[in-house]
């Protein structure tokens, strides 16, 4: 597996339309730029109604396409829970998991085709594969911080806060005062402390 020492690193991301599970990835890419990393990212999948499925990708260290295929992402994270779920096939051996407990039931489920899996199962399944997983309330950190899609910024913090990516919180921080909207900036920065906190 790829790792903060030698940069080379594949993160897959996925939630519902509305999360800001976009913003979160154009933010991550930006970070990397600023940071002087080679940074390779694009939308796999992207549902324009609210609620539809999301897929994105940030892939660090000089890969030449933003496709991450069954097997090969170092880091899944993911915005939903069960959106998690769906994503593990594309986590590579040892790789690492971070996501929301945070569901926003999918049109399926809402319209009762679908049913929503149990939230302790989600959890075995993934600590079944990925060697190491955090799970987080989402929500209820982007409620606390003054916006619930900066729910989605703490997710984030909290990989930058354990030391397996090469980003770090101050080039996050940084990254949210330069590229976010003047107006959305405290919310995410105290998204951010939340995070830390929370891993």
């Amino acid at each position: 597996m790829a790792n903060a020492n030698n940069q080379r690193l594949r993160i897959y991301m996925t939630g519902v339309g509305g999360q800001g599970t976009l913003t979160a990835t154009n933010l991550l890419a930006r970070v990397a730029l600023e940071m002087g990393l080679e940074v390779t990212a694009g939308e796999i999948h992207g549902m324009a109604q609210r609620g539809g499925v999301v897929e994105s990708t940030v892939l660090i260290g000089g890969w030449q396409s933003p496709v991450i295929s069954h097997g090969e992402a170092d880091i899944l994270l993911g915005f939903e829970p069960m959106e998690t779920l769906r994503g593990l096939p594309y986590l590579a051996p040892k790789g690492i998991v971070f996501s929301s407990l945070d569901s926003t039931p999918s049109p399926g489920v809402s319209a009762g085709r679908e049913k929503y899996p149990d939230l302790g199962m989600i959890q075995e399944k993934v600590k079944a594969v990925a060697s190491r997983s955090w799970f987080m309330h989402c929500r209820e950190m982007g409620r606390e911080a003054g916006s619930l899609q900066s729910g989605n910024i703490s997710l984030l913090a909290a990989m930058c806060a354990s030391g397996v990516t090469p980003f770090t919180a101050d080039a996050l921080r940084d990254g949210i005062r330069k590229f976010m909207a003047p107006k959305l900036v405290d919310s995410n920065l105290k998204a951010v402390d939340l995070g830390i906190a929370a891993i």
